[in-house]
């Protein structure tokens, strides 16, 4: 099984590349980062942060032109795909990348725009309404388990 699952944060904006009508591919950096620790012997171990090449395909990467953006915080699953390649002196190396399947945008709407919160919602919490007397009703009936 060839499986990969990520969580981690975009390290540039997106580069897309749009061909054969309409369709496109999207390349992303993403930054994965392992939190350091202190040993018993009282040794520290530094964070670690490890770079990750994404590829998205077809309406995945469509969306990954509309929305995604430098700093945002994504899920992603996929799998890793190996390519060999000689560069500029000759020497082969190989490329991994991880084609993603699937992606979830972690970072909340409002701060993936750049957009600072509101005045309300920074304020103070809006005020809650009083329970109607059928929800008053509902919680003193008493649940049998």
């Amino acid at each position: 099984m060839n499986k990969v699952i990520l969580i981690g944060n975009v390290g540039l904006d997106p580069e897309v590349r749009y061909y054969e009508a309409d369709s496109c591919v999207a390349r992303v950096r993403l930054a994965t980062t392992e939190k350091g620790y202190v040993l018993q012997n009282g040794t520290r171990v530094p964070d670690r942060t490890d770079w990750h090449n994404l590829v998205f395909y077809r309406k995945l990467a469509k969306v990954v032109d509309q929305y995604v953006h430098k700093g945002d915080k994504l899920y992603v699953d996929g799998r890793l795909q190996y390519t060999q390649y000689d560069d500029k002196r000759g020497i082969q190396r190989t490329a991994v990348e991880i084609i993603v399947d699937n992606m979830e945008m972690l970072t909340p709407k409002a701060l993936s725009q750049g957009n600072a919160p509101t005045a309300q919602s920074s304020a103070e919490p809006a005020p809650q309404q009083e329970p109607s007397s059928q929800q008053q009703k509902d919680d003193d009936t008493v649940i049998p388990f």
